[in-house]
């Protein structure tokens, strides 16, 4: 089993595993599959899990865990690292307690390692899913929204509290007036999305980054293979005996970040742990380095054509 490196958060209660298993809905499947295929991450060496109410995953996972207690794959909760996310149309102040609290019972547990606001921006109450039309997005107060996210910590819902797809602009507005900053600032980032400026900016801030969509979201309604296709990467994984994918996943974990990664294929999962014993070289990082940077396939595709300027930067 591979030893996976882990990473201490600024609230500082608790490591979290640099590598996560993500369970977003990239393709439909139903939950005892899903169950399934989380039991087996946890079996392959997976402690850190990503869910979020809107990927329908949350209680597939938690009956993954009351089943690898009971077969004693692990021998408590508390090896595990849980994180999910407060859902665009639960952004009030007085929704999110309730709505992280919705999310325990779908995962029978009683507290979260990390809960994170899921967009920078409110949805109307039916909306649970994206792309959506622009007279259901509106504004977020993140002012009120992070103190709803401040409670949920004091009360030991969850041991640290961040966001996720949130640019410099809106991570500013939301630390001047934060009693408590994000831990994490979970984004879309990979070799050919390489977020650097958001990078050195959370750098600066104390705010850890993790990348979602590390290898493009290949196989989803929204992602591509342009990740997996890049000569680049595909020279430097032959030149070392690895593949494409680990390639991209070691250069992402070279920048300081942590990622999420999700494959439900046996194989890929363990391939996709085996990046911690190897190293690129300096010139094989600047080659990646050095890659001709496109717009992130997800905000590019998975939000629609609309003018999102009020809620999104350039950089996201």
């Amino acid at each position: 089993m591979a030893v996976i490196p882990e990473i201490t958060l600024s609230s500082g209660e608790k490591t979290m595993p640099v590598i996560g298993m993500g369970t977003s809905p990239y393709a439909p499947t139903d939950k005892e599959t899903t169950k399934i295929a989380l039991i087996e991450a946890i079996k392959a060496g997976y402690r850190h899990f990503d869910t979020a109410f809107a990927y329908r995953s949350e209680e597939p996972l938690g009956e993954a865990i009351s089943e690898a207690l009971r077969l004693g794959l692990i021998k408590s909760r508390d090896e595990l690292f849980i994180t999910s996310k407060l859902w665009s149309s639960f952004a009030d102040k007085d929704m999110v307690v309730p709505a992280i609290r919705m999310s325990l019972r779908n995962l029978q547990l009683e507290y979260l390692d990390l809960y994170l606001i899921h967009w920078p921006f409110k949805l109307s109450q039916n909306v649970r899913s994206l792309p959506t039309t622009r007279e259901n997005i509106f504004p977020l107060d993140i002012k009120s929204v992070w103190e709803g996210m401040e409670e949920c910590k004091t009360l030991g819902l969850t041991k640290a509290i961040g966001v996720s797809n949130f640019s410099c602009k809106k991570l500013e507005e939301l630390l001047s007036t934060a009693k408590i900053p994000p831990a994490v600032n979970q984004v879309e980032m990979n070799p050919l999305w390489q977020q650097k400026q958001l990078r050195e900016f959370c750098k600066g801030k104390g705010i850890h980054i993790t990348a979602y969509s590390p290898l493009g979201a290949n196989g989803t309604k929204w992602g591509d293979n342009r990740i997996l296709e890049c000569d680049v990467l595909q020279q430097i994984a032959k030149a070392k005996g690895k593949t494409t994918a680990q390639v991209s996943l070691r250069w992402v974990h070279e920048q300081g970040v942590s990622l999420v990664a999700k494959s439900f294929n046996k194989e890929r999962m363990k391939e996709n742990l085996q990046i911690f014993d190897w190293s690129l070289t300096e010139e094989e990082s600047n080659k990646i380095s050095n890659l001709p940077q496109r717009k992130g396939v997800l905000s590019a595709n998975i939000l629609g054509p609309h003018d999102f300027s009020l809620e999104l930067d350039a950089e996201i």
